[in-house]
C-alpha cells in the first residue's frame, strides 16, 4: 500500500527554482534543454531533452505533453505582457496605432520566445509535484512478473498460399 506524503512548500519551492534554472526537477542538476553553444535552430531551442541522465526523470510523458505550457505558460504570459504594455504605453503617451502597435507587438514576439522554455520547465516542475512518475520504493524490475512476448507470425508468401491450397484438396 502506497502512504500518501503531503505536499510541502519546501519541495515545491526546490521545483520552482530548478524549473527557474532550466534543470530537472529531480536532481536539479542536468539540464532541460540543450545548451546555448549546441542550439542550431528554433526547434533545438524550444524541444527538451529526452530526459535526466543522472536520475531517469523523462521530461516528455507523451505526445502533446507541453501544449499547456506552451498556450498557458509561453502565449497567456506574452499577451499579458503585451496588454500591460499596450493601455500603459497608449495612456501615458497616445502615439498614432502603428508605433503603438509596433512597440507592443516586438516586445511580445521577444517575450514568447525567451519565455517558451521557462514555460516548458515550470510545467515539467508542477507536473513532477503534483503527480510524480517515479517508481515505488522496493520495486525493481526483477520484482515484477514478466509476460511473456507473443512469438510474431510469419508472413504468408504466394507460394505458402499455393501449397496449403493444394494440400486441402
Amino acid at each position: 500500500m502506497k502512504i500518501l506524503q503531503p505536499y510541502s512548500f519546501k519541495k515545491a519551492w526546490t521545483y520552482f527554482l530548478h524549473a527557474l534554472l532550466l534543470r530537472c526537477p529531480t536532481c536539479g542538476i542536468t539540464p532541460i534543454f540543450p545548451s546555448l553553444k549546441k542550439t542550431r535552430s528554433l526547434r533545438d531551442w524550444f524541444t527538451p531533452l529526452d530526459g535526466c541522465h543522472r536520475c531517469g526523470y523523462p521530461y516528455e510523458r507523451e505526445p502533446g505533453y507541453f501544449l499547456l505550457a506552451t498556450w498557458a505558460g509561453s502565449y497567456g504570459m506574452g499577451s499579458l505582457i503585451g496588454l500591460i504594455l499596450y493601455f500603459t504605453i497608449d495612456l501615458k503617451f497616445h502615439p498614432p496605432i502603428f508605433e503603438l502597435l509596433a512597440l507592443v507587438l516586438i516586445p511580445v514576439i521577444a517575450a514568447n520566445l525567451l519565455l517558451a522554455r521557462h514555460a516548458k520547465a515550470f510545467f515539467i516542475a508542477f507536473d513532477h509535484f503534483f503527480d510524480p512518475h517515479e517508481k515505488e520504493g522496493g520495486e525493481n524490475d526483477d520484482d515484477r512478473p514478466h509476460r511473456e512476448t507473443p512469438k510474431p507470425i510469419a508472413p504468408v508468401t504466394p507460394n505458402a498460399k499455393r501449397s496449403v491450397a493444394f494440400q486441402k484438396k
